[in-house]
């Protein structure tokens, strides 16, 4: 105690202060500090809510970009099976058509040849027939001197005969 007197300090008016303190202490940390804590706490799980999902959009984004990589592949494999699929198709189709024109080729050709055939054919027919005729007028004008009407029609008939069955 003589440390208070020695330093002038009254021994109430400090237990009296310190009464106040603890009166002042309590009042803040019930009615300040505990508020105030909470406030706070409520900001740190805000800011931790935050940060978790920024957190999950990052992974979020992270598994749409490789996604969309996959995607990308996709369609490349995708495309450059269709453009070769294509390519097949065409050559395929390329193919057809040459078997086609070589086919309608040689069909035209060989009716061509059956068409040259047929009129050879006539040729020969309509020249034997026009030989025969001139045989026959000849064989009648050499005969008419010789033969009778009768005997030159007989041999007119054996004649064209035998050249009809030559010709078959």
């Amino acid at each position: 105690m003589e440390i208070f007197e020695t330093f002038g300090l009254n021994w109430y008016l400090t237990i009296a202060q310190v009464v106040n303190f603890l009166v002042i202490f309590y009042i803040l940390k019930r009615f300040l500090y505990k508020p105030v804590f909470r406030i706070l706490k409520k900001r740190e799980e805000l800011v931790k809510e935050a940060v978790n999902k920024a957190d999950e959009s990052t992974k979020a984004l992270d598994k749409a970009q490789a996604q969309e990589k996959e995607i990308i592949k996709k369609a490349q494999v995708s495309a450059g099976q269709i453009v070769s699929d294509a390519r097949e198709q065409s050559a395929e189709m390329l193919k057809m058509a040459e078997e086609k024109t070589k086919k309608q080729t040689e069909k035209m050709l060989h009716d061509a040849k059956i068409q040259i055939e047929q009129e050879t054919a006539q040729a020969q027919a309509q020249l034997n027939k026009y030989v025969a005729k001139l045989s026959v007028d000849l064989l009648k004008k050499s005969l008419t001197n010789v033969f009778t009407e009768k005997e030159q029609s007989e041999i007119v008939e054996r004649a064209v005969k035998a050249m009809q069955k030559q010709s078959n």
